[in-house]
């Protein structure tokens, strides 16, 4: 994986998880769980940033917080993220980093693997939160990457006496 591939799933990271802070944010009081996940997706984005950067935590991995410091921690998060990315040497991503996680276990991992799971990590959870809001009757927001980069939220169900798309298949 490139630089630049790093890069664009970041900001797909950031679009996702500010269309799902919107959509907790529009379910009200009764969304405050995925509130705390949304919390928890920020929150493990910025731990693991810390310790790539080889800093103290800035926050916990679980923060308590509602959608305002959710809002804090997105836009801190991804003016980091940002940051560290543009200034990234392509040739780090192979290098490990050494850090401790938060039961105090020491690790070396590849600074690519880190932050692919930090991509896939919030998608796992964001996935979670928009089952939880259609559960509850709110509708979640459409966060596919295939969204992001078309600009148009991907089709979740083909009306019936609709065509098949190109080749035969749905779009």
């Amino acid at each position: 994986m490139t630089k630049d591939d790093l890069a664009k799933l970041f900001e797909h990271m950031r679009w996702a998880d500010r269309e799902v802070l919107a959509a907790v944010a529009e379910a009200g009081d009764g969304a405050s769980a995925e509130a705390e996940l949304l919390a928890h997706v920020v929150g493990a984005e910025l731990v693991w940033l810390d310790r790539i950067e080889q800093v103290a935590p800035s926050v916990a991995v679980w923060p308590a917080g509602d959608l305002e410091a959710c809002a804090g921690m997105l836009r801190t998060a991804g003016e980091r993220y940002r940051k560290f990315l543009a200034a990234l040497p392509a040739e780090r991503l192979s290098a490990d980093v050494r850090y401790s996680n938060s039961a105090g276990q020491e690790f070396g991992t590849r600074l690519d693997d880190i932050l692919l799971h930090v991509v896939l990590h919030g998608s796992y959870h964001r996935g979670q939160i928009a089952t939880r809001l259609r559960a509850a009757g709110a509708r979640p927001p459409a966060t596919d990457y295939i969204g992001f980069v078309r600009g148009v939220p991907a089709a979740t169900r083909r009306a019936p006496g609709l065509a098949p798309g190109p080749r035969g298949r749905g779009r």
